[in-house]
């Protein structure tokens, strides 16, 4: 079951970062990714629940990573590190489908694979002050 979550994640990362990066619409691009790399439906799912989580509730969210990491502006942040944030926080306060140390440590995860030299260490910071 959690290999999906992980394969879930990967998916709404790249989606986020797209999105994020281009300024596409990210459902669109997200359908783009799954037709083009044949997604299961369980990974895809729960993707687009991530994703929309993360859209819906981004102002939400970016005020935590602000209050969390005063020295760091969200919009200064690489985007990547700043939408591993915006997953796992909409993951730990928001959606509790999963325990609060796997969203972390899924987080750490992704950016040891996704982001810079550091970024798994601010990221654990990050979440472990929230």
């Amino acid at each position: 079951m959690t290999h999906f979550r992980h394969k879930a994640r990967i998916r709404a990362l790249q989606v986020l970062y797209a999105s994020d990066s281009s300024g596409h619409d990210p459902l669109i691009t997200l359908k783009w990714l799954a037709e083009e790399l044949k997604i299961p439906e369980a990974t895809l799912s729960y993707a687009q629940n991530l994703i929309s989580g993360v859209i819906e509730n981004k102002t939400r969210i970016d005020s935590l990573i602000k209050t969390h990491a005063p020295n760091w502006p969200v919009e200064q942040l690489s985007p990547v590190d700043r939408n591993i944030l915006r997953l796992a926080i909409f993951e730990i306060l928001l959606d509790n489908k999963v325990p609060l140390k796997a969203a972390i440590n899924e987080a750490v995860e992704l950016a040891k694979v996704f982001g810079s030299y550091n970024s798994y260490r601010f990221i654990n910071g990050v979440l472990g002050s929230i």
